[in-house]
């Protein structure tokens, strides 16, 4: 009977062990910004894992460097918070090279803040009418250059010859005003939050953009590449999950995750409490008035002269045949 126990109890150890979960590696290009909070909800809260897979997670300081690795086969896809304008450029250039599933921003008639015209707190400047002989830093790229362009233009303004553009980096765009080297900048959040925690800036304007393009504006997307849908449609199909799921959980209780922007983006842990609620939309949640202002966004590049022709949104977005 004892040697029948033995034998029981090697068995037992022998057993093969459940097999695990095989875990996808997916490769994420993102920019660090509030835009971007359902994807760092989604790394805190560990839902690509719960997925099974695995998020090799690049970080950039330039939109157009975002775009430029998902072209380049480098990354699988851009979390939320990618360049809208730039993401339908390079589709223009390249036809069939990304999918729209996610759009980001803020509005005046939702209160959610997206961007602001920030100054310092000493400026005379309280608009873009009083910009004139002065100059304006914007986020590098030609997403916010042409954006700057347009806003400057709505407000009398010859932005070649009255305004002085130029491109400043995302952390160097309060210490900018701060120091004089710029008289204003074209920022999104969390650089207005930023520039109040600083005692030293203010936003002159909020949500400027949404009040010449579009409310709501949304300058951020999310991204997948077409060849990532094609190669792996079950995975690119989780990744529409998860980040349809962390929005929701970003939106509704964002006061809870509050303590996490700090861990991504500029902002200091004592500062979080100023941070604007970013506006997310999800895949599921897309609706008419949201791709009509991602439209009158990409009209702009075309007025700008930045598009040779009109560029239909509609070629550009996920549908859920993509994922079949």
């Amino acid at each position: 009977m004892k040697y029948v126990w033995i034998v029981f109890l090697g068995m037992l150890t022998a057993a093969p062990a459940p097999a695990q979960q095989k875990m996808e590696k997916v490769v994420a290009s993102w920019l660090p910004i509030m835009q971007t909070m359902a994807y760092y909800v989604a790394l805190e809260e560990k839902l690509f894992e719960k997925a099974g897979i695995e998020i090799d997670s690049k970080m950039f300081q330039n939109p157009n460097q975002i775009i430029d690795s998902l072209v380049a086969g480098q990354a699988d896809f851009g979390p939320p918070g990618a360049a809208a304008g730039i993401t339908v450029l390079a589709e223009s250039r390249y036809p069939g090279t990304f999918k729209v599933f996610g759009l980001q921003g803020g509005g005046i008639k939702v209160k959610l803040i997206n961007d602001g015209l920030i100054v310092k707190n000493d400026s005379t400047i309280q608009s873009f009418k009083d910009l004139k002989g002065k100059s304006l830093g914007h986020l590098p790229g030609i997403q916010w250059r042409t954006i700057s362009r347009h806003v400057v233009r709505s407000n009398g303004l010859d932005p070649d010859k009255d305004v002085r553009l130029q491109e400043v980096a995302v952390a160097l765009q309060v210490p900018s005003v701060v120091a004089g080297t710029v008289d204003a900048t074209l920022s999104l959040e969390p650089v207005g939050s930023i520039a109040i925690a600083s005692k030293e800036a203010q936003r002159a304007m909020t949500n400027p953009v949404a009040m010449f393009i579009a409310d709501p504006f949304y300058s951020g997307v999310s991204v997948l590449t077409a060849k990532f849908i094609k190669e792996r449609p079950a995975v690119a199909r989780k990744v529409v999950e998860v980040l349809d799921q962390a929005t929701d959980l970003a939106m509704k209780d964002f006061d809870k995750y509050r303590p996490i922007i700090s861990k991504y983006t500029a902002i200091k842990p004592d500062q979080v409490k100023l941070v604007a609620q970013p506006y997310l939309r999800g895949f599921k949640d897309l609706n008419d008035t949201d791709i009509k202002s991602y439209q009158a966004l990409v009209d702009v590049f075309h007025k700008e002269g930045v598009l040779k022709e009109r560029f239909d949104v509609g070629k550009i977005l996920l549908k859920p045949s993509d994922l079949k």
